[in-house]
């Protein structure tokens, strides 16, 4: 293992997401494993600029494992996107003493992460942590499976009304650059339809299916709605469509909004945070750096910080498929 890393930063940035308590739990009970010290820095890279900093030991991370959100703040620093921004955070890193930096976040976290080791050769490490699930290199990131449970949960809830009154119900779902929610959890609910960013369905085809579904018997629908689906209409928009199109249909929007990114996290989030602080800790004190640690095939897996930014985490097809089959 590597002698020089003495003391390690971490840090959550970004979007939050549930699991980066358990995260940065993991982080610090690996740094204290290993004899080594962690520093917190609040408020992501913002704090890391403002030298914003706490030491963390063992007992300063009991109880955070059940909860959402994230103890450490999370910020967006448009400071640290500059020149200066940058050397005032690695200064207040080498008056602090700290070796090296674990950053729990999405792709824009990781590119600042990026920049900080090309300019100042400082060793870094990312932990997945979006909901959206889009990052390349992992099949989960932290949060996203919470989040389809929560996704599930709510369907179910809006079927029970739906149900009742023969309505048709358009449920907005996050994920603006990738339909994996949408995806997963339109399957898991039981949609009708899904519109996710990867695949335009088309409006004639969305018309085509209602119409099906109600020739078929059915009296209630659910349609699955991606915020950044390319059909080029807002979910209420959609509505208005289909409602001018299709009278009969007596529809509801409900946008379930940020409390995706809120609650407790599964358990399936919660062991895979804990496998991958340990992974990112162990992989610094190894002499590595410039990676991010994810989960492929269920094994830990270290992906280039590059990679990871620059890759697309591409839809699963045979889901697709399956989904179409589903909604027959």
């Amino acid at each position: 293992m590597s002698k020089s890393i003495k003391k390690i930063g971490v840090l959550t940035s970004g979007g939050d997401s549930p699991g980066m308590n358990a995260a940065i739990r993991s982080v610090v009970r690996t740094c204290a494993y290993h004899q080594i010290e962690c520093i917190g820095i609040y408020r992501g890279y913002q704090g890391m600029i403002e030298g914003d900093f706490k030491e963390m030991g063992p007992r300063s991370v009991n109880n955070i494992v059940n909860k959402g959100g994230t103890i450490l703040k999370s910020a967006r620093s448009k400071e640290f996107m500059t020149v200066e921004g940058r050397k005032k955070a690695h200064q207040n890193l080498v008056n602090a003493a700290v070796d090296a930096l674990v950053v729990i976040g999405g792709d824009g976290s990781f590119t600042g992460a990026e920049v900080f080791n090309d300019e100042f050769n400082f060793p870094v490490m990312g932990i997945p942590g979006t909901i959206d699930n889009d990052i390349f290199g992992t099949s989960h990131t932290l949060g996203y499976d919470t989040a389809l449970n929560t996704v599930v949960e709510c369907i179910d809830k809006i079927r029970d009304t739906a149900s009742s009154h023969n309505r048709l119900f358009f449920v907005e779902v996050m994920g603006r650059d990738a339909g994996h929610i949408a995806l997963n959890a339109g399957i898991g609910a039981g949609a009708e339809e899904i519109l996710i960013p990867e695949e335009d369905l088309g409006l004639e085809r969305l018309l085509e299916s209602l119409q099906k579904s109600k020739a078929s018997g059915k009296s209630s629908s659910i349609v699955v709605v991606a915020e950044g689906e390319k059909m080029g209409k807002n979910v209420f928009q959609l509505k208005d469509y289909i409602e001018e199109h299709l009278p009969e249909y007596d529809i509801r929007v409900s946008v379930l909004g940020h409390m995706q990114r809120g609650g407790s996290p599964s358990c399936y989030d919660r062991v895979l945070a804990s496998r991958l602080g340990v992974k990112a800790v162990e992989s610094l004190l190894e002499g590595k750096t410039n990676f991010m640690v994810g989960v492929l095939a269920d094994k830990i897996e270290l992906t280039p910080l590059e990679q990871a930014i620059k890759g697309h985490s591409e839809i699963d097809r045979e889901l697709l498929r399956v989904s179409d089959i589903m909604s027959t």
